[in-house]
């Protein structure tokens, strides 16, 4: 022991070192520092007590041991690939970085099955946190997550069960949407909403019908839902625009629905009246421009990631649910139809505000 301490001061201490002193193997080492499975709870701890006393590092391993924290925290949500997933991952990235936290960012594609593996992988890697956008039609709290004491923040939908909830305002977007159009002179107003297994776009599609109601429009509301293709996008326009009385503006449901159509618009030659859900780039350049209602997914990551490290501070209080609040930008695509760009010019703030 004297020699094996004597060859520590003069060189930095190795895995094989303190799976020496913790009479453990190597590999056994390697699990507890990379916070890995499979490892009883005292033999862990005996590796830790070895780690620290040896003063082992590696790379950052040795503090996160000492505080229990992997100093790394999770986001899960639908398709990476979205502007508006992406524009939630930048934010969460930022909140984490300047609490010196690092992201690990996946994508459940929809798939409740997906997600439940991507989480409990997560949750095996021990880390600190999880900013989780839920898939499913009637998603709950995930049982993994919860027996693991893992704090979680569920983002953009809700679930069944007591959680932290971060979510937008969608009856209110979707109303200001349809008044903007009402104000325009548009009476027959048809929504494109996305898949319908997804809770915001059930959302969108009741509030549809209910301010379609309130605002005694005639006949039933005209509603497709997706998923969506520029393909059946283009097939319910066109069912549309044949009808005794045809459709004059559409909503839709969501960025990826607005730029299906505005593609079948073009090629079917309908100069509809649009609103978009969600902004997306070069909205403002298209001609006319699109009006859109923004729900601000960075303000959504935003204040997801700060809830999830209110959490990590020691915060124990009943969850809460937070509605974030949504805003029309009003450009050129509302206007009566057959016609372009003749809504009004609207000055606008830096944020693209209304002024």
């Amino acid at each position: 022991m004297t020699r094996l301490s004597t060859r520590r001061t003069a060189t930095r201490p190795t895995m094989a070192d303190v799976a020496l002193e913790a009479n453990v193997s190597v590999k056994t080492v390697s699990r507890v520092v990379n916070h890995e499975p499979g490892v009883r709870p005292d033999t862990a701890a005996r590796v830790i007590a070895v780690v620290e006393r040896l003063g082992f590092r590696r790379a950052d391993s040795a503090r996160p041991l000492r505080l229990g924290r992997t100093r790394t925290i999770g986001l899960v949500v639908e398709d990476l690939a979205n502007p508006f997933y992406s524009q939630i991952g930048a934010a969460v990235e930022r909140e984490a970085r300047i609490r010196q936290h690092q992201l690990i960012t996946a994508s459940a594609e929809g798939s409740p099955t997906r997600e439940r593996a991507v989480l409990a992988e997560l949750v095996g890697r021990r880390v600190d946190g999880l900013v989780v956008v839920p898939a499913g039609t009637t998603p709950g709290v995930d049982p993994e997550v919860v027996a693991s004491g893992t704090p979680i923040v569920y983002l953009d939908r809700p679930v069944r069960g007591p959680a932290d909830m971060i979510l937008s305002d969608n009856p209110g977007g979707i109303r200001s949407a349809m008044e903007h159009l009402v104000a325009h002179g548009h009476r027959r107003v048809g929504f494109l909403g996305d898949d319908a297994q997804f809770w915001t776009a059930r959302q969108r599609r009741e509030a549809f019908a209910a301010v379609h109601q309130d605002l005694h429009l005639p006949g039933a509301p005209r509603i497709c839902m997706g998923p969506h293709t520029p393909a059946t996008v283009g097939a319910a326009l066109e069912s549309w625009s044949r009808d005794k009385d045809p459709v004059t503006a559409v909503i839709t449901g969501n960025n990826r629905v607005t730029v299906h159509t505005l593609r079948a618009m073009r090629r079917l030659d309908l100069p509809l009246g649009l609103v978009g859900y969600d902004d997306f780039e070069l909205a403002d350049l298209i001609d006319p421009p699109i009006t859109v209602v923004h729900q601000d997914p960075a303000a959504l990551g935003q204040k997801a990631a700060q809830q999830l490290f209110v959490r990590l501070l020691g915060d124990g209080s009943a969850p809460t649910t937070v509605v974030m609040p949504t805003r029309l930008i009003v450009r050129g695509s509302g206007g009566p139809h057959g016609r372009r760009a003749t809504v009004s010019p609207i000055r606008t703030g830096p944020a693209g505000q209304q002024v």
